[in-house]
């Protein structure tokens, strides 16, 4: 890098500059250590610490502390079900700066145009945002998505200024086998592969490695950490609305190896967002959990930064770029104001403005074909008496993670029934993409419903339409609403409908504010509970991950009921 006189003089104190922040407590990332000092910002950039006497605008910042813009490491925006720049917006009133963002709900419904949409929506934000290429689009053979996106369907977005690598490798028996289809993925020209591997025996996490896949945000207990970071990976720390992994991960840190982690929200719904808010909650979390201050601070910039390859970002230092926010108070990280480039985005939690792209293209995305409410039906073929042994997927509160139940359950007239003694609804995944009719159908224990239905036009990752209940009437009337609402949210009792959402871009996403999102979800989810929802149980967002077959142990798709661990289809009663 060229030096130049006049950014020699600026950096040493000699010229005038944009702007100095005085008498801040910087939380310094690199030194790890809080000390008072001036920060010097000219050209959107930091141009050191010390002593700058003339600069064009002054903030006597009072001995408040000076943390850089945090960093989210992964996440999806469509879980949000905001457009980008709402949701860029939403991030940057809670001190978030920069993220990366992998498209992969989107693009398992439109392909290559959803991709599109979220760059052309991220783009000439005053936001850090880079975007990570889907790779598992479908996510596996075990499931029907909207689109198939093969290595040579991506490689027309290498060349954009925001696409950076490739997103969560999820299929990880075709790594470990070293499969084509994978194989021509992995050697795209992208310099991060992102990593995403429940389950996965230690010994293989060798293979995944050396495939060049160096990150994990799927770890739900200490050892798991501890095995990928005895390999060299970079672990994210995940706090989201249905996976709440962080505090459970927290104690495989330690003063040697924390360098190697860093804090990502994955998933996370705008009710969420707008009352806890993003990587900031996991901040106060994990402070709040005895973590000492700094390191935290670490974990939500310069490890992400690191880790991704993201230069120039995530820390205060002369040459990276001048994010950073001002707190009034540090362990309850209290944010007073967040800059991008050295100009205030939000001051007090308000949040910025930014005027919508078009979304030509991607609504009219749910279409079932010839439905029928017989198709739920479940008939207990090979039977006899009243009772069926049937395989259950069990729902563990806070995890994406299910068990794989039997239970009996009652049988009438040779159909076998939801049993709400034992807390089972019946639950099914419908084809809502290409009309095929296909349908799968299961039974769920531990939602909790005890009477009506809910239904979901989000379902990890191919995002069918998935809907659990205890009645098929009260199914047949979720699933008519979701197609009615061209996506969505649904919930229904008896005979009617009392709640609902619509999500008309590509089913997973709305046109409404943030504000009228959360407040539309959260009667949602007090609705949910009169229905008979734990109070542990994210309604929506643990339904649409009863779909995702890359997460034992047990799911359901459109195909079928789902055997994570042997990754194959498996029948619903034994």
């Amino acid at each position: 890098m060229a030096c130049r006189k006049e950014e020699m003089d600026a950096a040493r104190g000699r010229t005038r500059i944009d702007l100095v922040l005085r008498r801040a407590r910087l939380v310094n990332v690199f030194s790890g250590e809080i000390h008072l000092t001036d920060i010097g910002i000219d050209g959107g950039k930091f141009i050191g610490i010390g002593s700058f006497p003339l600069a064009e605008n002054e903030i006597d910042l009072a001995e408040k502390y000076v943390t850089p813009g945090l960093i989210d490491g992964h996440v999806h925006i469509e879980s949000s079900h905001l457009c980008p720049e709402e949701f860029c917006s939403v991030l940057l009133a809670h001190g978030v700066t920069t993220a990366v963002v992998d498209p992969h709900e989107i693009a398992n419904v439109c392909g290559a145009k959803g991709i599109r949409y979220m760059l052309a929506g991220l783009s000439g934000l005053p936001f850090n945002s880079f975007v990570v290429l889907p790779s598992c689009v479908p996510a596996t053979s075990l499931e029907t998505s909207g689109a198939r996106l093969e290595a040579a369907d991506l490689e027309e977005f290498i060349p954009h200024p925001k696409v950076i690598g490739l997103g969560e490798v999820m299929n990880y028996p075709a790594v470990l086998e070293a499969r084509p289809d994978i194989s021509a993925k992995l050697e795209l020209p992208v310099s991060f592969r992102d990593g995403h591997a429940p389950g996965i025996l230690p010994q293989d996490l060798n293979a995944y490695y050396l495939a060049g896949i160096h990150t994990e945000h799927e770890c739900s207990s200490a050892a798991e950490a501890l095995e990928r970071l005895r390999r060299g990976f970079h672990v994210m720390l995940r706090e989201g609305s249905a996976a709440r992994n962080l505090l459970d991960l927290l104690p495989a840190l330690n003063p040697e190896n924390a360098g190697q982690c860093l804090l990502v929200t994955d998933d996370r719904q705008p009710n969420d967002l707008l009352q806890q808010g993003s990587i900031d909650h996991l901040v106060r979390l994990a402070i709040g959990a005895g973590q000492p201050p700094v390191r935290v601070i670490q974990l939500a910039s310069i490890n992400a930064a690191r880790a991704i390859g993201l230069q120039g970002l995530g820390g205060v230092a002369p040459g990276y770029q001048a994010d950073f926010v001002i707190l009034r108070d540090l362990e309850r990280f209290e944010i007073e104001a967040v800059y991008w480039q050295g100009k205030e985005q939000s001051r007090n939690g308000v949040r910025p403005s930014f005027q919508r792209k078009s979304v030509d293209g991607l609504t009219d995305s749910v279409r079932l074909g010839d439905w029928r409410r017989e198709k739920l039906v479940v008939q207990s073929a090979g039977t006899k008496g009243s009772k069926a042994q049937v395989r259950v997927i069990g729902v563990k509160e806070q995890s994406l993670v299910t068990l794989a139940l039997v239970r009996e359950l009652p049988v009438k007239a040779g159909v076998i029934q939801p049993d709400p003694e034992q807390g089972t609804a019946k639950i099914a995944v419908l084809e809502r993409h290409h009309e095929t009719g296909r349908i799968g159908i299961g039974f769920v224990q531990g939602l909790g419903l005890k009477k009506g239905a809910l239904a979901s036009t989000v379902a990890h990752d191919s995002h069918n339409l998935v809907v659990a209940g205890m009645s098929d009437a009260e199914m047949d009337l979720a699933i008519r609403t979701c197609v009615q609402l061209g996506g969505g949210l649904c919930l229904v009792e008896g005979e009617r409908v009392i709640g609902k959402l619509a999500l008309p871009i590509a089913g997973l996403i709305s046109t409404d504010s943030p504000e009228d999102v959360a407040r539309n979800l959260a009667s949602l989810h007090a609705a949910a509970r009169t229905l008979g929802v734990s109070p542990g149980v994210d309604p929506f967002m643990t339904l649409a991950f009863l779909s995702l077959p890359v997460i034992p142990e047990l799911k359901l798709t459109d195909l079928g009921l789902v055997d994570v661990e042997k990754f194959s289809l498996t029948t619903l009663t034994l």
